[in-house]
């Protein structure tokens, strides 16, 4: 019972409190965007590793200044924090785990694209390990021929958390550099070459 009361009290409190912090951080912030020399205008997906989640609606932002896009979430309790937080930034969320029971958030997914909207995805979610790709971008972009491009935040001072995924905090009054790729056309590769393309783009600025 006093369980499910921090929990409920947790939901209410934390959404809120995490994006005025996010804000602050961004507004306390230098800001420099490298972006690709061309914004398709059909739906995408955009990839980044799960540590680096914090400050990429605002990346997104520079792609969409009306957003639609919906993010692939995790249903445990972190996820739905995390769903509640996306909410003030406008975007929508798909709760689910591709590598877990993949097949009903996938099936969303598809749905969304179809739909019009972009798909936000962590390769590495939403328990890891670090670094390495599940097979949901790719699968999801080779049915619906949807291009993906992989964001990348670097801020120039960053708090780390011990979790596993290393989840990064920039620190006020410093610079952040918001990288995003050309779109990635991974038709016609198999898997591993796919995920090894989008890897390879994902670990460039990896901190």
């Amino acid at each position: 019972m006093r369980k499910t009361i921090l929990r409920k009290l947790a939901l209410w409190l934390i959404p809120p409190i995490g994006a005025f912090l996010i804000r602050c951080i961004y507004l306390t912030n230098r800001k420099r965007f490298h972006l690709p020399s061309i914004i398709p205008n059909e739906p995408v997906i955009f990839a980044f590793w799960h540590g680096d989640l914090l400050m990429q609606p605002y990346l997104y932002y520079q792609f969409r200044k009306i957003p639609k896009a919906n993010v692939l979430i995790s249903d445990h309790f972190d996820g739905q924090i995390i769903a509640r937080i996306m909410r003030y930034f406008k975007l929508g969320t798909i709760h689910g785990s591709t590598t877990r029971g993949g097949a009903k958030v996938l099936i969303q997914g598809l749905k969304s694209l179809s739909e019009g909207y972009d798909i936000g995805i962590t390769p590495d979610g939403p328990k890891g390990p670090r670094h390495e790709m599940s097979d949901g971008a790719v699968i999801m972009a080779q049915k619906r021929q949807t291009k993906v491009i992989v964001y990348s935040c670097v801020p120039s001072k960053f708090w780390q958390l011990s979790s596993w995924d290393r989840f990064t905090v920039p620190k006020p009054f410093g610079v952040i550099d918001f990288y995003a790729s050309e779109p990635i056309d991974i038709s016609g590769l198999e898997m591993d070459e796919a995920k090894t393309l989008i890897k390879m783009k994902l670990m460039e600025h990896a901190l």
